[in-house]
């Protein structure tokens, strides 16, 4: 059985960045400060919530609302307090994983390219001339140092080497030694609730380094695997990542809002915590792309964590921290997403959409004492998480 005790247990592959003693020191460091954060000083905004916010809050007589709690929690010294120190324990995660990947960033790119020119199973398609759109290029999205886009060298893979590392110590190895376990809860769900559905395209929309695609290809082996994403370094190394592993992915450089691909292409489009890193308008425009490309009877589902709307006030108001503190704009926007009108707008049939939790496909494995750990506006943790889509 794993545990999350140490940041040791993340599968290795070719172009994984390795770690000196002291640089495996640091990264463990931020893990057990992110911990300590999450179980022993988080705790107590809840007390302060209910001691000094709720008061004021029935007092003036006005409803609990995000952006009530939200005014007054930011008055409140412990939680600028816990706020501030959540917010460098990101900081610290991004640049500890940033000093290996510097060191070793030639090597990367070395094995990353040879992947690309001769590669064994998938493809790696990528496209100069396309444009990274405004709302990328903007910010550093969750703090992550040059986004997933930036590139300092030629044939740059270090966005995907720091990603693939950052996000192990950020779950806290919450997400599975492969860090899939969105795309596999989601795959694990459809494959045991629709057992005679067999689809022959996957397309899995903002890959990143290829997390969610990879568990596609365990639970469907048989199809054919499309990723798409707007960052060229992210693909070059989800490319090399995917080959490493011995599992055949086709990656191509594309926005997820003007898909490349003829109509009733695909069987499943999948796409997992990209729609809170996409504007309002571009998730409308990711929308309408998912069911033209869909064949008729296939499916589109999004993997994200849980709306606003299924949340008590106060978890609505914690779990929103990246939207004010993380270089998160879209969190907010993205959890207040109403799936039913969306997809309808976007040509679904409203009886074909849905909304689902997905139990984890591996928080089960792990030991009890580290299920539903809760830091800020995280994403693993739950055993559960929240999927909608719809059918075609």
């Amino acid at each position: 059985m794993q545990t999350i005790n140490d940041t040791t247990s993340q599968y290795r592959h070719d172009v994984l960045v390795q770690m000196t003693h002291d640089e495996e020191a640091r990264q463990d460091f931020v893990r057990c400060f992110k911990l300590y954060l999450a179980q022993n000083v988080s705790p107590g905004n809840k007390k302060v919530f209910e001691d000094k916010v709720e008061p004021q809050l029935k007092a003036s007589g006005k409803a609990q609302s995000l952006v009530e709690i939200d005014r007054l929690m930011k008055k409140q010294e412990y939680y600028q307090f816990w706020s501030s120190l959540q917010r460098c324990s990101q900081e610290m995660m991004w640049n500890s994983v940033q000093i290996p990947v510097q060191r070793q960033l030639p090597k990367l790119v070395e094995k990353a390219s040879a992947a690309q020119a001769k590669p064994k199973l998938g493809s790696l398609k990528l496209n100069p001339d396309l444009k990274t759109p405004d709302y990328h290029t903007a910010i550093d999205i969750h703090c992550m140092p040059g986004g997933y886009h930036s590139e300092f060298c030629q044939d740059d893979v270090a966005a995907g080497a720091v990603y693939d590392r950052a996000v192990y110590v950020y779950a806290m190895g919450r997400m599975g030694p492969l860090n899939d376990d969105i795309g596999a809860s989601t795959a694990k769900w459809l494959k045991e609730n629709y057992p005679d559905f067999q689809p022959k395209r996957i397309l899995d929309l903002g890959c990143t380094v290829g997390h969610s695609t990879l568990a596609w290809a365990e639970f469907y082996p048989e199809a054919e695997i499309y990723a798409i994403d707007v960052g060229a370094p992210v693909l070059r190394y989800a490319h090399a990542r995917a080959e490493s592993l011995g599992v055949k992915v086709h990656f191509i450089q594309m926005n997820a809002e003007f898909l490349d691909f003829p109509d009733d292409h695909f069987d499943v489009v999948n796409g997992s915590i990209l729609i809170h890193e996409t504007s309002k308008k571009a998730a409308r425009n990711i929308f309408k792309e998912c069911h033209r490309v869909l064949r008729e009877g296939g499916v589109m589902l999004h993997g994200e964590t849980p709306p606003y709307k299924d949340l008590p006030p106060y978890d609505a108001f914690m779990l929103d921290w990246d939207t004010r503190n993380n270089n998160e704009p879209f969190w907010r926007g993205s959890h207040l997403i109403d799936p039913f009108s969306d997809c309808v707008e976007a040509g679904f049939s409203k009886d074909k959409v849905f909304e689902i939790l997905a139990p984890s496909a591996f928080e089960a494995k792990l030991s009890q004492r580290y299920t539903h750990v809760f830091q800020g506006g995280d994403f693993g943790g739950g055993g559960q998480w929240y999927v909608y889509g719809a059918w075609k």
